[in-house]
């Protein structure tokens, strides 16, 4: 038996994989999704953005954002970003690999999701400007909280994939991210 590290690169797009995967068009955007083991358990750490931002306002995410200026590799922008949102250090995130490109529907962003392992127990300093709170969750609470639901945006009602966890509502591109990682580590959860 490998361990968790090595049966989820089994798993895993490589970096340079998802890289080659052209959405057409839109802006991209590198998102890391942040993963550790803790009493047996993998736990996704995710965001919610702040209430006043202007694009996915009040929105549950991963950490990061738009490449800058003569950032040239998506991987360098998702761990950047997710330093300076929740104060993750580059060094402590051992980049497992990535998950297919997902594109937003309304914002118009080609999101490169790369999944990191980092230890439990992390202090998070959060960028107040961009983040309201980390949350940090076990993969199987978020799998078991999985349905269609029926939300309304901008005054228009639609039905979309989504996850619950307590108070928690995670949907949009980040939950079509999140189906991509279930699609691909389930038989690694283990029984619930």
């Amino acid at each position: 038996m490998g361990s968790i590290r090595d049966d989820l690169r089994a798993v895993l797009l490589s970096p340079e994989e998802a890289l080659s995967l052209d959405l057409g068009g839109g802006t991209n955007a590198a998102v890391l999704v942040p993963l550790y083991v803790e009493g047996g358990e993998l736990h996704a750490v995710l965001t919610r953005r702040q209430s006043d931002l202007r694009r996915h306002a009040g929105e549950i995410s991963f950490p990061g954002g738009r490449p800058e200026q003569g950032e040239h590799d998506l991987r360098t922008t998702a761990l950047r970003e997710t330093e300076e949102e929740i104060g993750l250090p580059v060094d402590d995130v051992d980049l497992l690999g990535a998950l297919q490109p997902t594109p937003t529907v309304v914002t118009g962003y080609a999101i490169y999701p790369f999944v990191g392992m980092i230890e439990p127990g992390h202090t998070w300093t959060t960028s107040v400007n961009e983040v309201a709170e980390v949350i940090e969750l076990p993969l199987r609470a978020l799998l078991a909280g999985y349905g269609r639901r029926r939300l309304i945006r901008r005054e228009l009602p639609f039905r979309t994939d989504t996850y619950v966890v307590g108070n928690y509502l995670v949907w949009g591109a980040t939950a079509r991210i999140l189906a991509d990682l279930f699609d691909r580590i389930e038989p690694l959860l283990g029984p619930a």
